[in-house]
């Protein structure tokens, strides 16, 4: 449904004072993880802003929810905001979800919730699933610290830059293992890339979490990778690896790492980005990197 929020007040329920927005998280793959107050919240609010009305109603359907969706996406949030601002000001209260999982999370809503904090105004929230979370508890890998980066970028060249920063970041001292969101049809590649730029670290691919056709697959990153390339994933993926190792890199891990990275990098991204990953001096990692048969130029 296409509604204004806004212009259905005269609808709205009588409620007792409570938060004008209510973040309510919801499953991300099996609908009997909706909690008992995210049902409740969903039904005691004016109104449910969400990403695709139409999914929406799948969950709401389910438990017999009947509170009016409005939509509230990436390409209308921003227009939308004032009117819901003082919409809240004047009383109303409204919960809002994602598609699946917690509301802000790699998904839409952050600039309504920050300006409904700027306003004044009481937001609040009911926990629940989040398939980045529970990905980490799965991976056996070091569950703290940990670094959340979302979605890498879809491109190879921004991805692999991105990668070689947070390559550079770990040179630097940054140690934590990383949890991050990939599309099907993008994994390999981003394993791939990443098993170049970061070395053969331990990872996990967490797919379809929660669904009947769970996968939980735990080897190194190029060995991943391999698989991957052969064996086209579906569903919704969680990747996670570990943090880097404060042991100086052997000469197999060097090795393999740089024949990655030179693969598809030029020489001095190669090096750049081999040296960070490996803590290794960088006039070690040229060399080896001439000695592969890679010229400059």
């Amino acid at each position: 449904m296409n509604e204004d929020p806004v212009k259905n007040q005269s609808s709205a329920k009588p409620l007792a004072a409570g938060p004008a927005l209510v973040l309510v998280s919801t499953p991300i793959g099996n609908l009997k993880d909706m909690s008992l107050r995210g049902r409740e919240a969903l039904e005691q609010v004016d109104g449910i802003l969400c990403e695709d009305t139409r999914s929406s109603q799948t969950l709401l359907k389910s438990y017999g929810i009947k509170t009016r969706c409005y939509p509230l996406h990436d390409h209308n949030e921003e227009q939308r905001i004032p009117s819901l601002i003082q919409a809240m000001r004047e009383g109303a209260r409204y919960a809002l979800i994602s598609d699946a999982g917690t509301p802000l999370v790699s998904d839409p809503g952050y600039r309504l919730t920050r300006a409904a904090i700027d306003a004044g105004l009481l937001v609040s929230a009911t926990p629940g699933p989040n398939a980045a979370i529970l990905a980490l508890t799965l991976s056996g890998l070091p569950p703290h610290p940990f670094m959340f980066l979302g979605f890498l970028p879809a491109k190879a060249g921004p991805r692999q830059t991105a990668l070689t920063k947070l390559s550079q970041a770990e040179a630097a001292g940054l140690s934590a293992t990383l949890v991050l969101y990939e599309a099907p049809h993008r994994l390999a590649e981003t394993l791939d890339d990443a098993a170049a730029i970061l070395g053969p670290r331990p990872a996990a691919v967490c797919r379809e979490l929660t669904k009947h056709f769970e996968e939980i697959r735990r080897e190194t990153l190029p060995s991943l990778a391999a698989h991957y390339a052969q064996t086209a994933p579906r569903g919704e993926i969680t990747l996670v690896i570990g943090p880097a190792t404060q042991e100086p890199a052997s000469e197999e891990i060097l090795t393999a790492t740089l024949t990655g990275a030179l693969a598809r990098m030029s020489l001095k991204d190669a090096v750049d980005a081999v040296t960070a990953a490996t803590g290794l001096p960088r006039k070690q990692v040229y060399a080896k990197a001439l000695a592969l048969g890679r010229r400059p130029g």
